[in-house]
């Protein structure tokens, strides 16, 4: 299935990675998908306080 998601590299600790596999594995999740969920609903918790951000670093308050 192709997507149109960029791809990047995380720099982490063996330990920090492997504390991130068990959160995975206990939300059935592979390392990679819960990495994207945790971001996203960080996110999602910050344009709530602060507002949408937009692509070119602005933020609109709600």
């Amino acid at each position: 299935m192709a997507t149109n998601k960029k791809v990047f590299t995380l720099r982490l600790s063996d330990e920090v990675f492997d504390k991130i596999g068990v959160l995975a594995t206990r939300e059935h999740r592979s390392v990679t998908n819960y990495i994207e969920f945790v971001l996203l609903k960080h996110l999602k918790e910050i344009e709530d306080e602060q507002g949408v951000i937009k692509a070119d670093g602005s933020s609109k308050e709600v």
